[in-house]
């Protein structure tokens, strides 16, 4: 089923759907925020795995930094989401504000999200781009301290390597 926004131009990024999208722009702010989640069509697009449109959207200067009502960027649902390889090119896009500093939900940035998720692959791009795995989050807990609680060896290898 989905989710259902109150916004015609989330709705269309969350779908899919690039006809309604582009018509939609002509009259939309490419950032508007939809009522019912506070989620931007950028937000939409990579809630639902959308990379293409997510894609276009950064062509046409959406904002990575809007916040939806549950304080979550575009970046929280790029990073939780299992892109295929290819769709890696979305993160990468959006990797410098990744490592602007602390993703507001829980003091999480994006390298404990990746180790949260078990995604080695993001886990490795995060660290290339030198994200720091020493930063605590709010609950004091380091991204290398939640890939041990939860028994990834393998990413606690790639994030011993790299401090």
């Amino acid at each position: 089923m989905g989710i259902l926004y109150s916004e015609p131009i989330c709705q269309a990024a969350y779908e899919n759907d690039f006809q309604q999208l582009r018509k939609l722009l002509q009259e939309n702010n490419v950032n508007t925020q939809d009522g019912t989640y506070g989620d931007t069509p950028l937000i939409a697009a990579c809630r639902a795995g959308r990379v293409e449109i997510a894609r276009y959207l950064l062509r046409k200067a959406a904002n990575v930094n809007v916040k939806n009502k549950k304080e979550r960027t575009c970046l929280h649902y790029a990073v939780k989401r299992r892109f295929s390889f290819l769709d890696y090119l979305l993160i990468i896009i959006l990797m410098p504000v990744l490592l602007l500093g602390y993703i507001i939900m829980r003091g999480n940035s994006a390298l404990h999200y990746a180790c949260q998720m078990k995604n080695k692959r993001i886990v490795s791009i995060l660290t290339q781009a030198n994200a720091d795995p020493s930063i605590a989050n709010k609950n004091g807990e380091t991204p290398l301290d939640i890939a041990t609680r939860l028994k990834f060896p393998q990413i606690v290898a790639m994030l011993r390597k790299e401090s």
